[in-house]
């Protein structure tokens, strides 16, 4: 058996060969190339161009065609998979994605060749439910604005939300979206002794004690947090769910930045509608909208959500693991 895999700069190629060799046997051979550019900061600007779609626009490594040509498994992070490597590659079985994201492979001509897909969804999933915990509590008991107050050489005593500060045990949470993360979030607020809301309308019910699944008008009227862990490529919360919503609620995005309508976010906070706010994601990063820095009760960070050492390394290991047992006869994880 032959395997191939593409490192980035994230996802290293002494990762790959950690994740991957251990599972070959003696006779099976693993050639890894590298896509993009050395440093992180240096490949945002082809990470942007694979999630617009332009997968066919960028350069893949040298020799890769050629490698694929006998390969049964093609494991790769960022790398695009084009119907021309496709086409090329007549032995290919799989190809084993290390992220969620599928903008940078071409499904449609995977499928017409019969080669299976698998995504990997939850490679960051517990990074990013942790994130969203933290972002949790830095918003609702304002952490950063004291940490940056007591840096300016000010003993803070007043906040937004001076007067309502509440422990997590009082309140209710909603998470919108019952994938990889928002299971992960809801579980995690359990110990903290929330009442946890669950919307998710792919998501059947799983009897989790405590927590309970409603309808997305019932759980924007009945939180004072809400969380968002849903994929869509259209705005999910517009002016008729802030509407909805609970008077002074907070709202927490950690999955994608088109999820809010950014002008009705505007108005919900000028409006008071939200208490406060908790962003990760951005329509225009690295910019951010001008108006967002002008609030006092908005915590902001600069997309780290899922961005661990362990979201990275640990991904080559599932993404061979899971392509072997499917050799075995057990069902792809995550196939598209």
């Amino acid at each position: 058996m032959k395997v191939v895999c593409v490192a980035d700069a994230y996802i290293t190629a002494q990762m790959m060969e950690e994740g991957v060799r251990p599972a070959l046997g003696p006779a099976d051979s693993l050639e890894i190339f590298f896509f993009g550019l050395p440093g992180r900061e240096q490949m945002r600007d082809m990470v942007r161009t694979l999630e617009k779609g332009g997968r066919d626009s960028l350069p893949l490594p040298e020799g890769l065609a050629e490698s694929v040509k006998d390969a049964d498994c093609l494991i790769v992070h960022l790398c695009p998979v084009t119907k021309t490597l496709l086409a090329g590659a007549g032995k290919l079985k799989a190809v084993m994605s290390c992220r969620g994201g599928r903008e940078h492979l071409d499904l449609e001509a995977a499928a017409a060749l019969g080669v299976a897909v698998s995504t990997n969804p939850a490679h960051n999933a517990r990074a990013v439910a942790e994130y969203t915990i933290g972002l949790i509590l830095a918003e609702t008991r304002n952490i950063c604005r004291s940490h940056c107050a007591l840096k300016a050489g000010e003993w803070r005593k007043e906040y937004p939300n001076t007067g309502n500060i509440r422990e997590l045990g009082d309140m209710t949470v909603g998470v919108v979206g019952y994938g990889s993360v928002g299971r992960m979030v809801a579980e995690r607020l359990l110990p903290f002794g929330c009442r946890v809301l669950v919307h998710d309308p792919f998501a059947p019910a799983d009897g989790v004690p405590g927590l309970s699944f409603v309808t997305l008008p019932e759980l924007l009227a009945k939180s004072d947090i809400i969380s968002l862990h849903a994929r869509s490529s259209k705005p999910i919360i517009t002016d008729a769910e802030f509407a909805l919503m609970k008077r002074g609620a907070v709202l927490i995005n950690t999955a994608r930045a088109v999820l809010i309508d950014n002008s009705a976010l505007k108005r919900a906070l000028d409006g008071g509608i939200l208490l406060g706010a908790a962003l990760d994601v951005f329509d225009t990063e690295p910019d951010i909208p001008a108006y967002l820095r002008e609030y006092d009760n908005v915590t902001l960070s600069s997309h780290r959500a899922g961005d661990t050492i362990n979201s990275y390394k640990d991904a080559p290991a599932f993404a061979i693991g899971n392509f072997l047992g499917w050799l075995e006869g057990k069902p792809l994880k995550f196939k598209v």
